[in-house]
């Protein structure tokens, strides 16, 4: 691609998936096939330091692979959306104008979205304080202040996202309301889905939840803290991260530390698994050589 080449003639390749299914590993296989590079749509392993409790691959699992917006962003930062989406944007631009074709990777649904399909986000920034002040209450109540806030926006929202319910909040009360999604589809794009078996999921998930304490996910928590980072930002990065402050705090042991990485996952795969669900384009693959095969007819076509 060419400085002059339209966005609209990028080829885009998405891959989706709930959290252990090995999206991040297929993207890999994928980039090194059709010499690609990957750009993570994760809501959390873009900030920096956060690689063990987000199960970002290493350096040796990325095989070479360039891999965008993994550690990017300081974590005392709070970026949004709409954030994402600019820096989501130059990643892909500069991908096709080396000639290489730009997987986008993640759970993340909504980020995904919002990238692969062009979405105009408000740019409202986070309110730091509105977000300590929601961050324990249920996410029937936070349904609830967004039924007053904007009604519109309260039947179309994630209602058991509380992340999801807080932003809308945020947005609410800024603009009036949340407004509505313009979509400009500026890419071609093919998605493609991993969805593994029940069984399968749960081994997998297990594995993860023991290599990420294998791999430090403890001394992980303990170096932001010590770099800074405050106790109230450290929880709002996951489920994963608030278990292991209250492990470092006494309240659980080692075992339900463990228990609840295991239980929390599996809950979150099943919400990622209702989000991608909706989407009609998602080319669900059962492994490498059909979503190879996929990835070579959408390049060829």
């Amino acid at each position: 691609m060419t400085p002059s080449t339209p966005i609209e003639d990028v080829r885009l390749v998405v891959i989706v998936g709930p959290t252990a299914s090995g999206k991040s590993a297929l993207a890999v296989r994928l980039a090194e096939k059709f010499n690609g590079e990957v750009i993570s749509a994760d809501s959390r392993q873009i900030y920096r330091g956060l690689e063990i409790g987000n199960g970002a691959l290493g350096r040796r699992e990325r095989r070479g692979v360039p891999h965008h917006l993994i550690g990017a962003v300081n974590p005392k930062r709070r970026l949004s959306a709409a954030d994402f989406v600019r820096l989501g944007r130059r990643a892909i631009r500069e991908i096709a104008k080396r000639g290489k074709i730009p997987f986008l990777v993640g759970g993340a649904g909504f980020w995904v979205d919002a990238l692969a399909e062009g979405w105009e986000l408000p740019a409202v920034p986070p309110d730091p304080k509105l977000r300590r002040r929601l961050a324990h209450l249920s996410a029937e109540r936070l349904l609830g202040m967004l039924k007053r806030l904007d009604p519109g926006r309260a039947r179309t929202v994630g209602q058991k996202n509380p992340r999801r319910l807080i932003r809308a909040i945020e947005i609410a009360r800024a603009l009036g309301k949340v407004p509505a999604l313009a979509r400009r589809h500026p890419y071609r794009t093919l998605w493609i889905g991993l969805h593994p078996k029940p069984n399968a999921q749960s081994r997998r998930i297990r594995a993860r939840a023991r290599r990420m304490l294998a791999r430090g996910l403890v001394a992980e928590t303990k170096r932001l803290r010590l770099g800074g980072v405050s106790i109230a930002r450290i929880r709002e990065f996951g489920f994963e991260y608030r278990a292991t402050l209250a492990y470092l705090t006494g309240k659980i042991g080692r075992a339900e530390l463990e228990g609840q990485l295991i239980r929390k996952t599996i809950g979150y795969a099943r919400r990622q698994m209702t989000w991608f669900s909706r989407n009609p384009k998602i080319r669900w693959a059962q492994g490498t050589r059909e979503a190879a095969s996929l990835v070579r007819r959408f390049l060829t076509a």
